[in-house]
């Protein structure tokens, strides 16, 4: 089941997309869902009993923008080399455990919603990453792995854009990944128990261009394996997303390096939850 967040320029609201339409939830007499309604399957049940009886008022989804899943996050807690086939392309060994780094929450962006290049006269090298983002409903702390899922509001695409310049010159990830829109989100949020987070196919292309191939079978950690993990460490709390890393084929390792520049286009695509698409600007 595929959850959005969307404007028709009058405030945000929640919905089912079925294709080009949405079913708007604001009807249910509870009102607009939390995200923990969301990953509860008997409030996903009477969702979907009442979209297959068309109860629910429908908007035309091309009259509406849609909106990144969460706005502001509580936490991004990404975890880096978490691809086989990325770690490979790095010459770097196989990690033993998650390799976990955050990115500021204001980072985040909406489809549809431009990427803003900080630098593009400049040094800064502003790199593409396609990511499964996993969005927090109910808090967690010292969880199992099988225990995990059932804190978990559902799915999200998250392209993990980076300042590759930055990022190095620093020694450490944090400012190179949080530069404002470096977080692009949405196009929705997939909540259904037969969705395999671990099992889909994952792809990132720049103005048509395939640049990211994969599957999310090439997870070295999981998202049981994840969130259990960060879990021990720190309280989730709903509306925490946890991005789960990306596949070989960024810019960065390119031969030649081949990074964004304003006027290009995104489009980072997860089996089952759809395209996100952003266009680059200059600052």
């Amino acid at each position: 089941m595929q959850f959005v967040r969307y404007t028709d320029g009058t405030g945000p609201s929640w919905g089912v997309k079925e294709e080009t339409t949405i079913h708007a939830l604001s009807d249910l007499p509870q009102g607009e869902p939390e995200l923990a309604d969301i990953g509860d399957a008997s409030y996903r049940s009477e969702v979907a009993r009442l979209v297959e009886h068309d109860a629910l008022t429908q908007v035309d989804a091309d009259d509406v923008s849609l909106l990144a899943p969460v706005p502001l996050p509580g936490k991004i807690v990404c975890c880096g080399l978490n691809y086989r086939d990325h770690a490979e392309e790095q010459d770097e060994e196989i990690p033993e455990r998650p390799m976990l780094f955050g990115k500021a929450a204001t980072s985040v962006t909406n489809p549809g919603d431009p990427i803003v290049h900080p630098d593009p006269d400049g040094e800064e090298q502003v790199d593409y990453e396609v990511e499964l983002g996993v969005v927090i409903g109910e808090r967690c702390k010292a969880v199992s792995e099988s225990e995990a899922y059932d804190h978990v509001a559902g799915y999200t695409v998250i392209n993990d854009v980076s300042g590759r310049t930055a990022q190095q010159s620093d020694g450490q990830f944090f400012r190179g990944k949080s530069y404002d829109t470096f977080a692009p989100m949405g196009p929705t949020l997939v909540a259904d128990e037969e969705f395999d987070p671990n099992s889909v196919d994952v792809e990132m292309r720049v103005d048509g261009e395939t640049k990211q191939e994969s599957n999310t079978e090439q997870f070295i950690f999981d998202v049981g394996e994840l969130v259990s993990y960060i879990s021990q460490s720190m309280t989730l709390r709903p509306g925490d997303v946890i991005s789960t890393g990306t596949p070989g084929g960024v810019g960065i390792f390119r031969d030649p390096v081949d990074v964004l520049e304003p006027g290009q286009t995104t489009e980072a695509e997860i089996e089952g939850i759809g395209t996100l698409t952003n266009h680059v600007v200059g600052n």
